[in-house]
């Protein structure tokens, strides 16, 4: 029983984090579920289950927070469902890749990913946006009534929805630990309109991968139904705190969890080797 509340509370915990800063908690949904898979099911979770489990969750946290967003006029309808394009493709193929991994591979590929996506949060805080001119110009009106302008170009924007898709759909995350990242450093999109926005692609590249790991027989729906209260709430209230907080202090929470998960995962990948 004990276990099942941990279950509630990490999709609470996951998506909240995940929706300030636009990762979509799964980064934090498959490493919990690997550790506790004896405990919950009996035996250990199959890391292509794990994935698609967290995919599925994924639906409802970034479905949860895209709202919120949405009313908080944050979200680049436009910009979201260009990265669509090549992000969803790229996550159906991923999440059919899955499969291919398995045991000490999979988990010190997820460890060493973890540990890059950590150092490249620590680093978005220190490296200033590229200075200079895209092809394509954006200008956004926030709730507030900020004026926002940003640019990309467009072929650099799909291969880079391409990439987020495959690594979304391979390891079962929502891919915003690249995309907001990118969007903020390269595109200089504000980091509220890249993290509501990467939501957004969340939620549309999770329903592809997760399309992908139902015809797998890759998802444990009775995971999906303990994780998604949680992820409901967490989503909502992530957006919400996102729109009046800095979210400063959590994200370095987040920075120290992936940086302690993918320690822990590495080790572990390493010893089954």
């Amino acid at each position: 029983m004990l276990e099942w509340v941990l279950i509630l509370l990490t999709g609470v915990v996951a998506s909240v984090f995940g929706s300030i800063v636009g990762l979509g908690g799964g980064i934090i949904i498959v490493p919990v579920l690997l550790l506790l898979g004896v405990q919950l099911t009996g035996a250990p979770i199959p890391e292509a289950t794990a994935v698609g489990t967290s995919l599925a969750v994924l639906i409802v946290t970034a479905l949860a927070s895209s709202m919120t967003y949405a009313k908080q006029r944050k979200v680049d309808f436009r910009s979201a469902w260009l990265l669509f394009i090549t992000s969803g493709p790229g996550a159906m193929l991923g999440s059919a890749l899955t499969s291919a991994f398995h045991g000490g591979a999979f988990q010190l590929s997820f460890g060493i990913f973890m540990l890059l996506m950590a150092l490249l949060l620590i680093m978005r805080d220190r490296i200033k946006p590229a200075q200079r001119s895209w092809p394509i110009t954006r200008t956004l009106t926030d709730g507030a009534g900020a004026v926002h302008e940003y640019g990309y170009s467009l072929p650099l924007l799909l291969g880079i929805g391409l990439l987020v898709g495959l690594v979304s759909g391979l390891f079962g995350i929502g891919g915003g630990s690249l995309f907001v990242p990118v969007m903020v450093l390269l595109f200089r999109f504000p980091p509220h309109v890249a993290t509501a926005t990467s939501m957004f692609v969340i939620f549309l590249s999770s329903i592809s991968g997760s399309v992908v790991h139902g015809a797998m027989g890759e998802i444990d729906w009775l995971l999906v139904l303990a994780l998604a209260p949680g992820a409901w709430l967490g989503g909502k209230a992530g957006a919400w705190i996102a729109g009046r907080m800095s979210g400063s202090a959590i994200l370095w929470l987040l920075r120290i969890t992936l940086l302690v998960l993918a320690v822990r995962l590495i080790w572990q990948g390493t010893s089954q080797l």
